[in-house]
């Protein structure tokens, strides 16, 4: 099968090996996948991956024998396959099970290829209602639905998400719908200009419209190792700080100021699938307007180059 794999150098294969479905598994033949800040920073050492890229993905199950009714059917995923045995997983908390493998960043090839295997306790069918070019936002977008399962956020909140890039857009919209006072910070007008109706946007390199440190929460999704500084500069005394960004590089960091103005710091990786699913299917998420390219993935290559420029989301189809 075709096959885009990472061991140092990016690649494409039109000869990499078919895998093979666990009695647990579905056999998913992938119809989208998205490339995602992380799968560029893969390709920068993030993680010391190596195997097929891809998490984001919309794909058809062509074999589960322990869940045939899934034949044929289009499907999502949750890109953490946990062992469901240890102490972790015993208390329920899946997502960070020690022995987990991560699809397409941690021990288990992605969905960047013809085909990819997924426990089926992982899956999660698509509505007939939501076009492939939705779906395969739903991982992402649960990242971003993850911030109200961590944070209360009320109406007479100011919440700043600073980052314009794909996951921004999406928590900006998703934070929208709490009514909060919300604005979105970002460096580039082409990108700001994606943002959903109703959505205020504030240039962070404008002079004219200076950005004071008054926000009661701060999410932090620049994917730049100068994001969390940046944050931190615009939450008050008493506020949370929530990190979305993941990357290959270090951090500088001052903790003595998170503790002298007692800022509550939290990280927030992977959510929930079910409620980004339900926005997507009452209309409530627009991500058509953030798809900056869509490639067959025999260019998958000219594909990343792409993602790695400044673009939003870059779709590969197979």
């Amino acid at each position: 099968m075709r096959a885009l794999f990472f061991d140092g150098t990016l690649r494409f294969d039109r000869n990499f090996p078919m895998p093979s479905p666990r009695p647990d598994e579905a056999l998913i033949r992938t119809r989208l996948a998205g490339i995602c800040n992380t799968d560029v920073e893969i390709l920068r050492g993030y993680k010391g991956f190596g195997g097929v890229l891809g998490h984001e993905f919309v794909g058809e199950v062509v074999r589960a024998d322990s869940a045939p009714a899934l034949v044929g059917q289009r499907v999502v995923g949750e890109i953490n396959c946990y062992c469901g045995r240890c102490p972790t997983c015993r208390r329920g908390d899946f997502r960070h099970c020690p022995h987990r493998t991560v699809l397409g960043i941690r021990g288990r090839d992605g969905t960047m290829a013809d085909f990819f295997t997924l426990p089926t306790r992982l899956l999660h069918r698509v509505p007939d209602s939501l076009t492939d070019e939705q779906a395969v936002f739903v991982e992402p977008l649960a990242a971003a639905c993850e911030i109200l399962e961590q944070v209360h956020i009320e109406p007479s909140h100011r919440v700043v998400v600073l980052g314009d890039g794909k996951l921004g857009l999406l928590i900006a919209q998703v934070l929208h719908t709490t009514g909060c006072d919300l604005s979105l910070v970002g460096r580039h007008p082409r990108k700001l200009a994606r943002a959903a109706s109703g959505i205020a946007t504030r240039l962070a390199t404008d002079p004219a419209d200076p950005i004071g440190p008054d926000a009661d929460i701060v999410i932090e999704a620049t994917g730049s190792t100068t994001g969390l500084g940046a944050a931190r500069s615009l939450v008050r005394p008493g506020g949370i700080l929530v990190l979305k960004s993941t990357f290959h590089g270090e951090v500088p960091f001052d903790p003595s100021s998170i503790v002298v103005d007692e800022i509550t710091l939290i990280g927030s990786r992977c959510g929930p699938f079910a409620p980004a699913l339900d926005l997507l299917n009452q209309g409530s998420i627009q991500v058509e307007p953030l798809i900056d390219g869509r490639f067959p993935l025999d260019d998958g290559l000219v594909a990343f180059e792409k993602a790695a420029s400044g673009a939003l989301k870059v779709l590969l189809a197979t």
